[in-house]
C-alpha cells in the first residue's frame, strides 16, 4: 500500500520548485522504465509521412469539423446496441475513493514510458484511471494501441477510462470506439462511417484504418486482469458520466475542433442538473496560457456556460491537448472553479516559458500554477537549440532561465536562484526562444507554442512530463499533479509540483 500523502509530502520536497535537482536537471542515471519500451521505431513529428496522416486538423480547419455528425451516427449505433441510453458508468467505489488522470498520451516512446513507474506507484491503490485527450498518436490507429495503450498500462491493477482527442479523430474514432467502446469490428464500413463523402475535403479527408483482429486481440491479453475493467461494461460512448457517492464526472468529446454536437450538447445540459458536485474532463482545455476557450455547442452556448451555471455545481474543469501542466483558479461569483491542464503524460512538451504574465478570468498571477516552470521551459529550448543550430551563445542555463522568467513575468522566482545579471546575450536568446518580446512586437511566443514545440520532440531526460492523482471524500477533492523527468531520483520520489484541496459541501 502507498501513503499518498506521505508520497506527497516527500515530492514536495524534491520538486522543481525546490531545486534544480527536483527538476531533472542533474540526471546522472536514466530511470528504469527504459526497460519497458518496445524494441520498435518509433514515429517522428518531422516526417512528412506522419504529417500526411495529420491531415484531417487543416482539412477540418479550412473546410468544416465533419466529427459532429460522425459522433451522432457513433452514439447512435451504440444506443441500438443496448448501451445505457443516459451514457452513465456505475462506479463501485463508495464515498472515499481515488483516481488518476493522464493526458495526451500516446506517442510509444520513451516521454510515455517515462511516466508509467511514477504513476504505477502514486496509483497503487486507485479505483481507475481516466486519459484526458489523444490516446494514440499521430492519427488514432486501432493497431497502434498495442504498444501506446496496452503495454505502457499493463501493469495498472485497475480499468481505464478515456475521452478522445483530436488525434483519434483523425481515425474517425474508429480505433477508439472499438478499444474503449467495444464497437463492433469495421462498424464504421458497414454503416458508412465515412467523415467526409464529397468534395475536396472528401478527396483529401483521411479516412480510418481497418483493424487488425488478431493483432487487437492479442494486445489485449496484456490487460486481461478482471480487476482491470475485463469483467465490467465497456464504457458507453465518447462521452459519458460516472457516477459515484460523492462525485459525478462528466466526461465530453470535443472532436478535432473543439466543439459539441448538438445531440451532446442536450446531453451534457441534461447530466449537468444532478444536484452532486462534478468535475469536467474535456478534450480541449478551457483556459490556456491567457487565453479563453470556452468551446461551442451547436445550437448555441457553450461548455463553459455549462460549468459556470451554479445550479450545475461544476467545481473543476480539466483538459487535455496542450502538452504541459496549467492550474487556473476562476473566481466565479461567491466560488472557484479549478480550471486545469493536464496533457503532459506522454507527447513532446508544449512550452511555458511563452505564457505571458497571467491576467485571463480575472486570475492573479501568483496564484496560477504551471509545470514545467517557466524557467525550465526556456532553458530546456535553448538547450535543444542551441545544439541542433550549433549556437553555443544560445543556451541558457536553468538559473539563468529562471532568473529571465521571472524578470519578463514581474513574479518572485518559484525556486531560490542567486542575483542573476541580466546580460544582452539571454535577452536575445530568450527572444529568439519566445519567451521575451521581440521588437516590432513579432508574434513569436505564439508561434513557438503552436509550431515549433511540435517539431521539437526529444527523447533524453528531462522530460516534464505529468500525471494527476485526484482524491475524493464526501467534504473535500483533493487534485495532485505529480512529475515524471526520467531520472532516476524522481522515479523513486516522484515530486509533487502542484497540489489543491476543493470543497465538496
Amino acid at each position: 500500500m502507498v501513503d499518498v500523502g506521505r508520497a506527497a509530502r516527500r515530492g514536495r520536497e524534491v520538486s522543481s520548485r525546490v531545486s534544480e535537482e527536483g527538476a531533472g536537471w542533474s540526471c546522472a542515471q536514466m530511470g528504469t522504465f527504459r526497460a519497458l519500451v518496445p524494441d520498435r521505431k518509433t514515429f517522428s513529428w518531422l516526417s512528412p509521412r506522419v504529417l500526411w496522416k495529420s491531415r484531417n486538423q487543416v482539412l477540418a480547419g479550412l473546410f468544416g469539423d465533419p466529427s459532429g455528425q460522425a459522433r451522432a451516427r457513433w452514439v447512435a449505433a451504440q444506443l441500438e446496441r443496448g448501451v445505457d441510453p443516459s451514457l452513465r458508468v456505475p462506479m463501485d467505489v463508495g464515498p472515499e475513493f481515488s483516481f488518476l488522470l493522464l493526458g495526451d498520451t500516446g506517442e510509444g516512446d520513451l516521454s510515455q514510458y517515462a511516466v508509467v513507474p511514477g504513476m504505477l506507484k502514486i496509483g497503487a491503490d486507485t479505483a481507475f484511471a481516466v486519459i484526458a485527450s489523444d490516446v494514440i498518436y499521430p492519427a488514432g490507429a486501432g493497431d497502434e494501441y498495442e504498444d501506446k495503450f496496452f503495454r505502457p498500462y499493463q501493469d495498472y491493477r485497475a480499468p481505464i477510462y478515456a475521452v478522445p482527442g483530436n488525434h483519434d479523430w483523425y481515425d474517425g474514432l474508429g480505433g477508439f470506439m472499438r478499444v474503449f467502446c467495444d464497437a463492433p469490428a469495421l462498424e464504421q464500413e458497414r454503416r458508412g462511417f465515412r467523415m467526409s463523402r464529397s468534395g475536396l475535403r472528401g478527396t483529401l479527408w483521411r479516412e480510418p484504418e481497418a483493424i487488425d483482429e488478431v493483432r487487437l486481440t492479442g494486445a489485449r491479453k496484456l490487460r486481461a486482469r478482471p480487476e482491470q475493467g475485463t469483467a465490467q461494461p465497456a464504457q458507453p460512448g465518447p462521452y459519458w458520466a460516472m457516477e459515484t457517492p460523492s462525485l459525478l464526472i462528466v466526461g465530453v468529446d470535443t472532436g478535432i475542433h473543439g466543439g459539441l454536437d448538438r445531440e451532446q450538447g442536450r446531453w451534457l445540459r441534461e447530466v449537468s442538473r444532478d444536484p452532486r458536485p462534478k468535475i469536467l474532463i474535456t478534450g480541449k482545455p478551457i483556459y490556456v496560457r491567457n487565453d479563453y476557450k470556452p468551446s461551442g455547442i451547436e445550437g448555441g452556448g457553450t461548455i463553459d456556460d455549462v460549468v459556470t451555471d451554479p445550479a450545475n455545481n461544476y467545481v473543476a474543469a480539466i483538459g487535455g491537448d496542450v502538452h504541459n501542466y496549467q492550474r487556473f483558479p476562476v473566481r466565479v461569483g461567491d466560488r472557484t472553479i479549478q480550471y486545469i491542464v493536464a496533457g503532459g503524460s506522454g507527447a513532446f512538451m508544449h512550452a511555458t516559458h511563452t505564457t505571458p504574465r497571467i491576467t485571463v478570468g480575472g486570475v492573479n498571477e501568483d496564484d496560477y500554477r504551471c509545470y514545467p516552470l517557466r524557467g525550465d521551459s526556456l532553458s530546456f529550448y535553448s538547450k535543444l537549440y542551441s545544439e541542433r543550430l550549433r549556437m553555443r551563445w544560445l543556451y541558457l542555463t536553468p538559473e539563468e532561465g529562471v532568473a529571465l522568467m521571472s524578470r519578463q513575468i514581474g513574479n518572485t522566482p518559484p525556486r531560490d536562484i542567486g542575483p542573476v545579471p541580466i546580460t544582452r546575450r539571454m535577452r536575445w536568446a530568450a527572444r529568439i526562444l519566445g519567451g521575451w518580446p521581440m521588437p516590432l512586437r513579432l508574434p513569436v511566443g505564439k508561434t513557438f507554442h503552436r509550431y515549433l514545440s511540435e517539431l521539437s520532440d526529444w527523447d533524453t531526460p528531462p522530460f516534464f512530463k505529468s500525471f494527476l492523482h485526484v482524491s475524493v471524500t464526501p467534504a473535500s477533492l483533493r487534485i495532485r499533479c505529480f512529475a515524471a523527468t526520467g531520472c532516476l531520483p524522481q522515479e523513486m520520489e516522484p515530486p509533487l509540483e502542484d497540489e489543491v484541496e476543493i470543497p465538496l459541501t
